[in-house]
């Protein structure tokens, strides 16, 4: 007699296992632990085999008769059910996202956390809606250049570039592991437009700075904001590094900001000297922020620091645009004008913590040029302090 949903719901587990019997070769495996369960018997070439749909009440009666038709279709085309579903579950298992994800998720520990998190987004956004859910293998170099150019037909060139890499980091890692073989990614090298480099606006024309430096005090937005950017110009930090950054780093004794690799583009711990200028602006800050972990909390919530969109849309705010003046900008004109002042090359570029020519050395030398940086950098942040008290210069 066929199962109905009431004689499903209310069944009991007992001390030894149950098989209510639905016909067709279903029925409902009801474990001790009561843990019940759709399994269809079924003979393949002569012998008697048992497969698992699913377990109740995640999988109902009716999706159970469906699933029970369904092998058996597959039985009268001479098809093991048993088999298509490993094939299935293989299959799943060689789809270009799932592959993404598990090498993603390999990487990111050599990443920073914004870095692993615009990896995924760019990819999340660009490939896994249209070729996601396909076997890896199975993708060919005309699919995968039709997915970029996507990118780059909303003038995003660089992203389409950079989505290109992604994805040949992808299939590399497949072929390491077997599920794919070949790097369908690297037939592609030449067949998107090509990148124009444009590098970040900076102001470094001296009185323009001074102009830059009392925009910045006069800022009409919140103090955290206005803070970050004033630390911008007195660290060389890139801005990830400053609206990240948490009051443990902070040694006000030592006058250091101690970042850690992990918060690092190039995954080595950082020290940054401070000025007595930089002292000033962070004492100021810590009366308002310091009671929690976050240096630049954003507004929404003390646990979440500002976006990487504040200090850019700041300057806007001030009036320097996109061509004029980027976050990015003020290690540029650190670099620019020290360069020019004759400081030494070595001390500047540690200062900025560009990638050491000896990764191994840079890992044992964190602290390398320290007294020569602690000078650079007050001198420095007395040199805007003149640019900025000097007044009626054009910006």
């Amino acid at each position: 007699m066929p199962l109905t949903d009431t004689a499903v719901r209310g069944v009991k587990p007992t001390d030894r296992p149950q098989k209510l019997f639905d016909g067709n070769g279903l029925f409902l495996f009801v474990a001790p632990s009561g843990v019940k369960s759709w399994r269809v018997k079924y003979r393949f070439q002569g012998r008697e085999k048992l497969l698992t749909l699913g377990t109740y009440p995640q999988f109902s009666l009716k999706e159970a008769r469906e699933a029970c038709a369904d092998a058996k279709k597959q039985l009268s085309g001479g098809i093991d059910p048993s088999t298509a579903r490993k094939a299935r579950a293989r299959s799943a298992q060689t789809t270009f996202e799932v592959i993404a994800r598990e090498w993603h998720e390999n990487q990111k520990a050599a990443w920073t956390e914004g870095y692993a998190q615009d990896v995924l987004e760019r990819i999340g956004k660009n490939i896994f809606p249209y070729l996601g859910a396909r076997s890896i293998g199975e993708i060919t170099p005309p699919e995968l250049l039709s997915v970029l150019r996507r990118i780059e037909e909303r003038g995003a060139v660089d992203q389409a570039h950079r989505a290109r890499s992604i994805c040949s980091q992808v299939f590399r890692y497949a072929i390491a592991t077997g599920r794919a073989e070949r790097d369908t990614a690297a037939d592609l090298r030449g067949a998107l437009k090509s990148r124009t480099h444009t590098p970040r606006a900076a102001i470094t024309k001296p009185d323009a700075i001074g102009g830059l430096l009392r925009a910045i005090d006069a800022f009409p937005g919140t103090f955290i904001v206005k803070s970050g950017l004033q630390l911008l110009a007195l660290t060389f930090l890139r801005p990830s590094e400053v609206r990240l950054g948490e009051w443990t780093e902070i040694d006000f004794g030592e006058k250091l900001w101690r970042i850690p690799a992990k918060r690092m583009k190039m995954r080595l711990d950082h020290m940054v000297p401070l000025s007595s200028q930089a002292l000033e602006i962070l004492q100021e800050l810590h009366v308002l922020t310091g009671q929690r972990r976050l240096m630049f909390p954003g507004l929404r919530s003390p646990l979440i620091p500002i976006s990487d969109a504040t200090f850019i849309a700041a300057l806007r705010r001030m009036g320097y645009d996109k061509d004029e003046m980027t976050a990015h900008g003020f290690r540029a004109m650190a670099s620019t004008l020290l360069n020019e002042q004759g400081y030494s090359a070595d001390v500047i570029e540690k200062q900025l913590a560009h990638n050491p020519r000896d990764k191994i050395r840079g890992v044992y030398n964190r602290a390398e040029y320290l007294p020569e940086r602690r000078k650079m950098m007050q001198e420095w942040a007395d040199y805007l302090t003149a640019l900025k008290e000097k007044t009626g210069l054009s910006r």
